[in-house]
């Protein structure tokens, strides 16, 4: 009997056909023999302490113009799946944590979901590096427009951005000198009222925004290294960076290893460490990407590696 996947993303007919993540994992389910099932957010739901979902039976390709086939809707209850990915985009908010504890419900009937509901919520991708501080810049998290004005004196040069954002998104560069740092920390922090990230700026982002991707607790011997284009602060590649395939440091696998160790303990399977220079910025698990770039620089197969550890995770179910 094959095995039972579903993936619960945002409209799979918006993805970027030639850099998805998700299509890479779903792509390597399918060799694997996985019935495949696509949910959307909205379309998941629970009654009487079960849940459930309208899901579609969902075949893909490889091919640019017809990457994907859906078929009618059909109710399913989750606990008929062994895996569930979670690929849901931020921004992470009530309506993405309402959709954690919907599958924290399949969970508990036995459903492996990647990565763990209750760590989607626990570790907020910004907000999570205050736990290694051996490895993070020097951070501030406040909503006290006081407070991040003396951290930008203290440091001359800031990052000031969204805890729950994604892609770059309201992410701000702060000088001192720079005539509208009082109206971006006001409507960052929406007067005071919202909690913000601020980080020292770090000149090493020059050389690339490294993303490392740890798979049950171990980095990938490859990084993408994304390059902010010209006047550009952001290196995200929805920000229009672009991506150069390097080797693992000796430096950031040690980095990656030790935070590798928290990630596999905490059942998140899959990860993506943001390091700049030598630290660490952000650690993200909702919906890492780069999968497909660094495939294609290192005629790795990525995905393959995360099944393996799934499969691996499925068989001590038994």
């Amino acid at each position: 009997m094959s095995r039972k996947l579903a993936v619960v993303m945002d409209p799979i007919a918006q993805i970027h056909y030639k850099k998805d993540s998700t299509l890479a994992l779903l792509w390597e389910a399918s060799a694997r023999g996985y019935d495949l099932f696509y949910i959307t957010p909205e379309n998941l739901y629970s009654m009487d302490g079960k849940v459930y979902a309208s899901a579609a039976p969902l075949e893909v390709f490889k091919n640019e113009q017809s990457w994907y086939r859906l078929q009618p809707l059909q109710e399913i209850e989750l606990s008929i799946l062994d895996v569930i990915l979670m690929r849901q985009d931020p921004p992470f908010n009530m309506r993405y944590i309402f959709v954690t504890y919907l599958l924290e419900l399949a969970e508990k009937s036995g459903v492996l979901v990647v990565n763990k509901p209750q760590a989607l919520r626990d570790a907020n991708e910004k907000f999570f590096i205050n736990e290694f501080p051996q490895y993070a810049p020097t951070t501030l998290v406040s909503a006290n427009p006081d407070k991040l004005r003396d951290f930008l004196m203290q440091h001359q040069d800031i990052v000031l951005k969204p805890l729950d954002g994604m892609g770059g998104a309201s992410v701000f560069r702060l000088r001192p000198q720079d005539p509208n740092v009082g109206v971006v920390i006001e409507t960052m922090t929406h007067y005071g009222q919202r909690l913000v990230m601020a980080q020292r700026y770090l000149k090493e982002i020059r050389e690339g925004d490294k993303r490392i991707l740890v798979i049950n607790g171990e980095p990938i011997d490859y990084v993408l290294a994304r390059i902010a284009k010209e006047g550009e602060t952001r290196a995200n590649l929805a920000s229009g960076g672009h991506g150069v395939g390097q080797p693992l440091s000796a430096h950031d696998r040690k980095l990656a290893q030790s935070i590798g160790k928290v990630l596999k303990q905490r059942g998140i399977l899959l990860a993506g460490l943001d390091v700049i220079g030598e630290h660490v910025t952000e650690i993200n698990i909702t919906s890492p990407t780069c999968i497909r770039e660094l495939d294609e620089a290192f005629s790795l197969n990525i995905s393959g590696v995360l099944f393996d550890a799934i499969e691996s995770k499925l068989k001590d179910k038994l």
